[in-house]
């Protein structure tokens, strides 16, 4: 009895392991993040930053993406719609507060959804 509980055990334990994803050093990600203009582009790539594990972080007027090449051991994309948001700027999931929007700068207030 003990034998097959522990064989079943062994097997759900290596099933598990292979179904995981292994997480990439170098994963890159497109994420739209409100603004409007330079100050703008400066906020949101120092908030992206700021977030260990962010490699590379580059933010588009034209189009609203951030280009974001980051460690997924260390970070995830999450954490970096997190900071973004604490800064002023949303983005398709993490909203920022009232408080923090009304904090940016005239000129960077975009228009909410």
């Amino acid at each position: 009895m003990r034998t097959i509980i522990l064989g079943m055990m062994v097997l759900f334990v290596s099933l598990s392991t292979q179904a995981q994803q292994p997480k990439s050093k170098n994963a890159k990600y497109d994420i739209e993040v409100n603004g409007n203009c330079e100050m703008c582009k400066k906020r949101i790539e120092k908030a992206a930053f700021s977030v260990k594990g962010v490699k590379s972080a580059d933010w588009h007027i034209d189009d609203h993406l951030l280009h974001l090449i980051i460690n997924e051991e260390k970070c995830s994309t999450l954490d970096v719609k997190k900071a973004l948001a604490k800064v002023g700027h949303d983005t398709d999931e993490v909203k920022a507060t009232q408080e923090d929007y009304d904090k940016l700068h005239g000129c960077c207030m975009y228009e909410r959804k």
